[in-house]
């Protein structure tokens, strides 16, 4: 199997849910870097709880490690089941009760924050916002913060949820949802790239 050699943290983890388990050796013949180099990223990598490192014992002598992701790193890499999720989604939108389908809505997206709310760093909600695009940059989602007339804006440049967004503009519904649960205060969607902006923001007021 032919793999293009990861330069970031998301191309490692690709690599290593795509080829299985893999050595340090394996791992910086693919990379084209030392093994300290790997070595120092898998560090950081185990840190987080994306990868998990496992023994094998092959006779006397040392045991050889091999690196595999953990649950938490098969969710940041390509195994988001794009076809599941737009199938659930479309089951979503057939409820046909509105109130039941806004409290669905509720419901997912409080799940979803309570799966990051421990990654999200701040004491106000400023603070909490800067931490959010943080995480979400770390996703490969471009976003930044910035402030004006005393409120803060988390400005999204691209969608999380492309395909789904194009179809039902309740998810972007969904999402402000979330990202109000994971700020502690209420945000207002200001600006869609769906109704012609070329961005997402998203707004507290003071």
């Amino acid at each position: 199997m032919s793999v293009e050699a990861p330069n970031s943290d998301a191309d490692l983890l690709d690599l290593i849910r795509i080829a299985g388990p893999l050595s340090v050796t394996e791992l910086a013949d693919a990379m084209e870097v030392t093994a300290t180099a790997v070595r120092q990223r898998l560090t950081r990598l185990m840190s987080q709880s994306m990868i998990q490192r496992e023994a094998i014992r092959a006779g006397r002598g040392r045991p050889k490690h091999r690196y595999s992701l953990t649950d938490r790193g098969l969710r940041q890499t390509g195994s988001n089941f794009t076809d599941l999720a737009l199938t659930l989604w479309r089951e979503i939108r057939t409820v046909g009760d509105e109130k039941l389908g806004r409290e669905v809505l509720r419901r997912i997206s409080r799940a979803l924050a309570s799966g990051y709310a421990s990654q999200i760093e701040g004491s106000t909600p400023a603070e909490r916002l800067q931490s959010l695009a943080e995480l979400l940059n770390q996703r490969r989602i471009p976003a930044t913060v910035g402030s004006s007339d005393e409120c803060s804006t988390l400005t999204t440049h691209a969608c999380p949820y492309p395909n789904l967004a194009e179809e039902d503009h309740n998810i972007c519904t969904m999402e402000r949802m979330m990202f109000s649960e994971l700020i502690g205060n209420d945000l207002e969607l200001t600006q869609c790239r769906l109704n012609g902006g070329g961005d997402c923001r998203f707004q507290i007021g003071p």
